[in-house]
């Protein structure tokens, strides 16, 4: 009894020490985490952790979700478990690099519940699941002055982007101004700067004041705007500096731009070798062969890293938009107007990972110019290809501007040859950049009056400006090789009932780099967290090359059936009327032995389809073994390294004390 009753005691004393255990191991080692992951996506990015570490008030974070209802939802619903354990995983992460500075609240909003009534307040979105259930699945960051940033819902498509999401919010809600936009453009995208009386008294003239382009008033509803004049001396004031169609920008002009860039300026730039929103709508055809619609800043571009060649277009025949050019032609594939696809976008950038449909017109061709590997390491120079064309997509390019006046879409298309990797549309670069001017510029200036001479007409003098000959710390810059995607005849829809109507994504690109560029510059290093499902190469290589060898042979079994079919018809179709007889004899035995070859044929198909499919089943059954039997197979030999190790202590220990 007194030995079962240690054994017993022995027991429970076991399970206590392995429950306290467990119990401590949950609390003192909660901090001890390792993120095994091939792409870290347990890791938070030194992008994130910077913009932590400026935080100067505390930040409460409260994660919605409704795990219960989620647990009596559909399929579709119990999806998100798994989503919610991996952004809780996140958050926590936060809260551990904080040091104290972030809170997290993780909220079950039961129906009826004050919890319900706030995840609505804020703006989470409800999904009905019953008559009573709700699910929710949002973020809400709240400061202590009372500024709160939402993320209504944890959409499965932004799942790669979750600690961008997450770390936006962030860094805008410690940001208590409205960040501010500058345009510097040779076209009148901002319209007629005026007062409401100016504007009406225009009109009571008959004089109609130019409106400023749509995307500039949705840019409106988000951003201050301010409209930069291009004879500017310095650009001060703004967050972002947008350059659209920089056409005929003097060198002072440029200057000033690059000294913004280089000084960590967030710049967005659209160039266009062919811009039709610049073209004269109602002139001779003189005036339009000597009007040119281009514009360039490979100066500045090339210090960036990039160029843009002249009179060279981006062409795709697969993503060629079909129009009528003329009444009674019929539709045409137009070469330079393509309607791109998501295949054309970067998934991999917050930029352009959620857009599907953006229409760019004779949009000019980003390359990169060759630097030194040295340098671009030294510069932490990155240029990432945000808009691009399909594999099949290239190059093409017109002696002159007239060709594209004089319009004929079918020689442009027929002159269009296939390429073989995508052609580049638009860029992210960032990093350390030269100055274009390192030597500064000397510009045409009045020399001041001469006191002897107060009545003397001012002389001109050259000065010279001096400016930064590189950057300090790291800029971003976005460049676009077309205007014509944001302009009102490509991206908006007027209706005389609804008013402007957004068409596809194209205002949603440029909009998107002005979210991403008003962020810190931390928060522009924050990428993609990389693909949840992992990829299974190995299965992927082994089903590939089971259905490549099986598909010889089936393609040989194949011709067979077809030959021996082909051979069947023929007899049968040889037979003539009255030869009935022949047909019951010879060729009838001649067609029963073609038809059983055919069968023996597809019997053989079947087994090689068998074959191939017991193949990868077997496959598949052996990675589940191995995967079953490897945290065993682990454990087993540490015990018996351990069991071997103390046979060899305790024959020692034996020798020793035989010996003594």
């Amino acid at each position: 009894m007194g030995r079962t009753f240690r054994i017993i005691a022995g027991v429970i004393f076991v399970l206590i020490i392995a429950f306290s255990l467990i119990s401590i191991s949950q609390n003192v080692g909660k901090g001890w985490k390792v993120d095994v992951t091939g792409q870290r996506i347990y890791t938070l990015s030194n992008g994130t952790k910077a913009i932590v570490a400026k935080l100067n008030q505390p930040i409460t974070m409260k994660l919605y979700y409704a795990r219960t209802a989620a647990l009596k939802g559909p399929d579709q619903i119990r999806y998100f478990n798994n989503y919610y354990e991996f952004v809780k995983s996140l958050l926590e992460e936060y809260v551990a690099v904080s040091g104290g500075m972030i809170k997290l609240e993780i909220i079950d909003p039961r129906p009826y519940s004050d919890d319900e009534v706030a995840a609505l307040r804020y703006g989470i979105k409800r999904f009905p699941i019953t008559e009573e259930e709700n699910f929710f699945f949002g973020l809400v960051v709240q400061t202590q002055f009372g500024v709160e940033k939402v993320i209504p819902v944890f959409a499965p498509a932004r799942q790669n982007f979750v600690e961008y999401d997450i770390s936006y919010l962030i860094d805008t809600a410690i940001t208590r101004q409205k960040k501010k936009i500058g345009i510097i453009s040779s076209l009148p995208m901002v319209g007629d700067d005026i007062s409401p009386y100016m504007m009406k008294m225009m009109q009571m003239q008959g004089q109609q004041p130019r409106r400023p382009w749509s995307f500039v008033e949705q840019l409106r509803q988000q951003y201050e705007v301010k409209n930069i004049p291009t004879d500017v001396n310095k650009i001060e004031g703004i967050d972002i500096l947008l350059v659209v169609h920089p056409k005929g920008f003097s060198e002072q002009t440029l200057f000033v731009i690059d000294q913004f860039v280089v000084g960590g300026g967030k710049t967005i730039v659209f160039v266009d070798p062919y811009c039709v929103v610049d073209l004269p709508q109602q002139s001779p055809a003189r005036m339009q062969t000597e009007h040119d619609p281009s514009s360039e800043m490979n100066k500045l571009l090339v210090n960036w890293g990039l160029e843009m060649p002249k009179d060279t277009f981006a062409g795709d025949r697969a993503l060629a938009h079909q129009a009528e050019l003329r009444e009674g032609q019929g539709l045409q594939k137009i070469i330079g107007f393509l309607d791109l696809t998501p295949e054309c976008f970067n998934r991999d950038n917050v930029i352009t990972s959620q857009l599907n449909d953006v229409r760019v017109l004779f949009s000019g061709v980003l390359r990169e110019v060759a630097m030194d590997d040295n340098e671009i390491k030294a510069r932490n120079i990155q240029r990432t290809p945000l808009v691009m064309t399909t594999t099949k997509g290239n190059s093409w390019t017109v002696d002159n501007q007239y060709e594209l006046m004089a319009f004929d879409a079918d020689r442009l298309m027929k002159r269009f040859t296939d390429g073989t990797e995508p052609v580049k549309m638009a860029y992210l670069v960032t990093g350390r950049f030269k100055s274009a001017f390192p030597k500064g510029i000397d510009v045409e200036a009045y020399a001041p009056p001469d006191a002897n001479e107060p009545n003397a007409p001012p002389k001109k003098i050259k000065e010279h400006i001096a400016g930064l000959a590189e950057a300090k710390k790291d800029c971003a810059v976005v460049v676009f090789a077309d205007v014509d995607f944001i302009c009102d005849a490509i991206a908006y829809n007027k209706n005389m009932f609804f008013g402007t109507i957004i068409v596809g994504d194209n205002s949603a690109l440029a909009i998107n780099a002005a979210d991403d560029l008003s962020g810190s510059s931390e928060l522009i290093s924050i990428r993609s967290r990389g693909n949840f499902r992992r990829p299974f190469e190995v299965v992927d290589k082994i089903e590939a090359q089971a259905e490549a060898e099986t598909a010889e042979q089936e393609a040989k079994i194949n011709a067979e059936i077809t030959g021996f079919e082909n051979e069947l018809q023929s007899i049968l179709s040889s037979a003539k009327q009255g030869e009935e007889e022949i047909i019951g004899s010879s060729i009838l035995q001649k067609k029963n032995e073609i038809e059983l070859k055919i069968r023996q044929a597809k019997k053989e198909l079947q087994q090689i389809k068998k074959t191939r499919l017991h193949r990868i089943e077997n496959l598949g059954n052996g990675l589940r073994n191995f995967n079953m039997l490897t945290a065993p197979a682990v454990i087993l030999v540490i015990a018996i390294i351990l069991g071997a190790r103390r046979s060899v202590r305790k024959r020692r220990y034996i020798s020793h004390a035989s010996d003594a």
